[in-house]
């Protein structure tokens, strides 16, 4: 016999007379040789009911050599320039879910910084394939994206995915309208940059006086996403200026309190 730590609970592992080995998880308690325990459907376990160091005699199933969740695929699509991520999963022993990750292959990101974006719910125990979808509608700081899954187990215990990447096609310049709008008191704005450039944002009032320069700095190929706070300014309208080599976009936003 064999005793281990899991899940916060005993893991023991009993040979049967098939020298098949099982193993399950039950609240704080070792068990003698030759005691029937029923462990019970909810816990992290491959049988119903077993008769320790002898027979099985559950409806359930022996796994032998399980993996807490196998993973068959992962990938990564472009649509309507929002990023789909979609994986399924064959088996899952204690899943309680993925975190979805992002790196951002450009200066906003450093080597080796990854970014919670999601999460998603697992299926606890399953025998059965399940299919996952997480949608980055958002992708901003570059044109290269990486992501991972962080499977996480419901002991905390973790273990990442492959990386996969998704490039995105940028071929025009351009200036998002700001969201919210109205807005009180910040709002985001959104732009795009199809080559490295230097990128000058300014925010002016209604009467063309400068408010404040958002951005002043050069910028490689990507999609961005910057937030301007305006608490200390009345309503009213203002417009922000978008300046990229020779491309010049204007909009206008309203602060509404």
């Amino acid at each position: 016999m064999k005793t281990m730590t899991c899940n916060g609970y005993a893991i023991i592992t009993y040979f049967f007379i098939s020298t098949s080995s099982l193993l399950f998880c039950q609240s704080g308690i070792v068990y003698d040789a030759g005691t029937s325990v029923d462990i019970g459907l909810g816990a992290d376990v491959c049988a119903d009911t077993v008769i320790i160091n002898g027979t099985y005699s559950g409806n359930g199933t022996i796994c032998n050599n399980s993996i807490p969740v196998e993973l068959v695929s992962f990938n990564a699509s472009v649509v309507n320039n929002k990023f789909e991520l979609n994986w399924k999963t064959a088996t899952e022993l204690n899943n309680y879910g993925f975190e979805i990750e992002r790196q951002v292959g450009s200066q906003q990101s450093s080597a080796g910084n990854w970014d919670k974006i999601g999460f998603v719910e697992g299926s606890g125990n399953s025998t059965e394939p399940k299919d996952y979808s997480f949608t980055d509608s958002n992708p901003s700081g570059g044109n290269k994206f990486q992501y991972r899954l962080k499977q996480i187990d419901y002991d905390g215990k973790f273990e990442y995915s492959n990386i996969v990447e998704v490039n995105m096609v940028i071929d025009k310049f351009d200036l998002s309208q700001n969201y919210p709008n109205p807005f009180n008191p910040s709002t985001k704005i959104s732009f795009s940059i199809p080559q490295s450039s230097n990128v000058m944002i300014k925010v002016f009032d209604i009467l063309g006086n400068e408010i404040e320069t958002l951005v002043n700095e050069e910028k490689p190929v990507g999609t961005y996403e910057i937030t301007w706070y305006a608490a200390n300014l009345p309503s009213g309208i203002y417009f922000y200026k978008l300046q990229a080599g020779s491309f010049v976009q204007t909009k206008k936003m309203i602060l509404l309190r």
